[in-house]
């Protein structure tokens, strides 16, 4: 791609990130991106056939950063030996945490469109797409417990369900009101040490 094409294409991305988060997806208006960007219909159509293809291209890379992140984290704690997992539960999961919330605060344009402008897209469901990895998760650690003789209550999905969502919902919450990085270490912390104690008493360890 030469310097002319890569120029055009920055316009483009930098008109259509503007678009989209001041109307959303559903609402932003191609035209208009074109427009702002100084470029005509044909040169975007030689780069994008549709809204959803420069939707994606804009957060794509920071979607399946994030999904692949947090399913490494779950492989690496299942893959500990059984013994080990009760004590390190709660150290993995705040290191994941911590990384995550470093990478959202290099790409807060980008976590802004998934988590607030994204509706109609598939990227509308990545905190849902995070909260299943979650749940399947804790179920198969329900399973480590009752192996080392530590059998985990009847619990009901419902619950574990709202539990999961709250704790995705929360940390995402600092990314959408724009806390500052100092604070949101913090409220990391503090979020991470809240759950993980209501969890464990839950599973009645």
């Amino acid at each position: 791609m030469g310097e002319d094409e890569k120029s055009t294409l920055n316009l483009i991305h930098i008109a259509a990130k503007a678009e989209f988060l001041e109307k959303g997806f559903q609402s932003a208006s191609l035209r208009n991106i074109v427009k702002n960007a100084g470029v005509t219909t044909g040169a975007f159509y030689g780069y994008y056939g549709s809204k959803e293809e420069l939707f994606k291209a804009l957060v794509q890379d920071v979607y399946e950063h994030i999904m692949s992140r947090y399913k490494e984290s779950l492989d690496k704690f299942a893959s500990l030996p059984i013994e080990s997992q009760p004590e390190q539960m709660g150290k993995i999961s705040r290191k994941s945490m911590e990384q995550q919330l470093f990478y959202c605060y290099e790409h807060l344009d980008e976590l802004h469109l998934i988590l607030q402008c994204s509706k109609g897209t598939r990227y509308a469901f990545m905190i849902d797409e995070l909260v299943e990895l979650e749940v399947d998760a804790t179920h198969k650690y329900y399973d480590v417990l009752n192996k080392l003789g530590s059998p985990v209550p009847n619990n009901d999905r419902r619950l574990e369900h709202i539990l999961v969502t709250g704790m995705m919902n929360a940390f995402f919450e600092m990314i959408i009101h724009d806390m500052p990085l100092d604070s949101a270490k913090v409220y990391l912390q503090e979020l991470n040490d809240f759950y993980t104690a209501g969890w464990i008493k839950i599973m009645g360890q």
